[in-house]
């Protein structure tokens, strides 16, 4: 396969061209930047993102991520602002607008709103002294990068230069506030995402479904219960309540022989893997996977450990894990 057409040779081109203008806004980044993150963080309200054309495509992009990371945010078209979506935009608010040459008509009413009720301005343009330049209360300037088209008309190198410069202002309010997985979780529950943040205690089977019997119970009943609940196991518990072992149906072939004779004491594997609620389903997976089991009792996990649930892979698989 001929892996130098000239196809490859214009993507290599257009790619190097604009890790370029990102080294660039790299080395200019100033203190504006922080002087708009310390901005976003006293905004009490929601931090409005527009933009027009590619500008508002990649305006809807950071308010989506501002969003998902902890700080409210919306996308307001500033044409459908000027026909009563400025009614969207509060005095609690803070807006960012984005216009890589500061001269778009379309923003100057939702730019004149601003200025109207005294709303915190925040611009992203490469031209400081444009219109939008003027008005604003911070400006963060993006360097005048080649555009990667060749003729200096298709936004390229500058959209992505503006992409990069609100996930950076995103991460620097999350790190900021502290925003964990958790938080994150929060926000994405649907999907492979959602199921890959998810903690063994959204999954797992708790109080009457779980599978337990003393050391004394006989096997007869032991396996009743195994029957009953339906996982194929049962864990075993000292008279103080703590997990002493689990009976798996390879702990019943190895004890045939006899087998009814002998009690849930004599049968069971003792001190087997446990994992905690709070732990992420998908590394409970990795350890079904890697012991090759396909269920795990979930613990306090201490030394002596209190059963509080039963994780089964097919409760992973369910939500997309495995």
């Amino acid at each position: 396969m001929n892996t130098n057409t000239p196809f490859l040779d214009t993507g290599r081109r257009v790619i190097a061209i604009e890790m370029q203008a990102l080294n660039q806004l790299h080395d200019t980044l100033d203190g504006n930047f922080s002087r708009a993150v310390e901005q976003l963080l006293k905004t009490t309200g929601r931090v409005i993102v527009t933009g027009i054309g590619k500008s508002g495509h990649i305006a809807h992009k950071i308010a989506a991520t501002l969003a998902s990371t902890g700080t409210p945010a919306q996308f307001v078209h500033p044409a459908e602002a000027s026909h009563g979506d400025l009614g969207m935009v509060t005095s609690h608010d803070a807006v960012i607008a984005i216009s890589n040459s500061g001269e778009a008509p379309e923003l100057a009413d939702l730019i004149a709103y601003t200025r109207r009720f005294d709303i915190p301005l925040i611009g992203i343009t490469s031209r400081p002294e444009s219109a939008l330049g003027k008005q604003c209360d911070i400006i963060v300037t993006l360097p005048r990068a080649e555009e990667a088209c060749g003729t200096g008309v298709v936004p390229t190198s500058s959209t992505t230069m503006t992409l990069a410069l609100g996930d950076a202002l995103a991460v620097a309010l999350m790190e900021h506030r502290a925003f964990t997985a958790e938080d994150f979780r929060g926000f994405h529950p649907g999907g492979k995402l959602g199921a890959q943040l998810s903690r063994v205690a959204d999954l797992m089977h708790a109080g009457d479904a779980l599978p337990l019997v003393s050391e004394d119970t006989s096997m007869g009943e032991a396996l009743i219960e195994i029957s009953r609940k339906g996982f194929g196991v049962v864990g075993v518990t000292r008279p103080d309540g703590t997990l002493a072992g689990i009976i798996t149906d390879g702990d019943l072939r190895r004890h045939l022989d006899g087998l009814m004779a002998l009690s849930a004491r004599d049968v069971m594997t003792a001190g087997p893997t446990t994992i905690g609620p709070d732990a992420l389903a998908e590394q409970a997976v990795g350890m079904m996977n890697t012991r090759k089991i396909t269920c795990l009792f979930v613990t306090d996990q201490k030394d002596t450990p209190t059963p509080l649930g039963l994780l089964h892979i097919h409760d992973c698989l369910r939500v997309g894990l495995g």
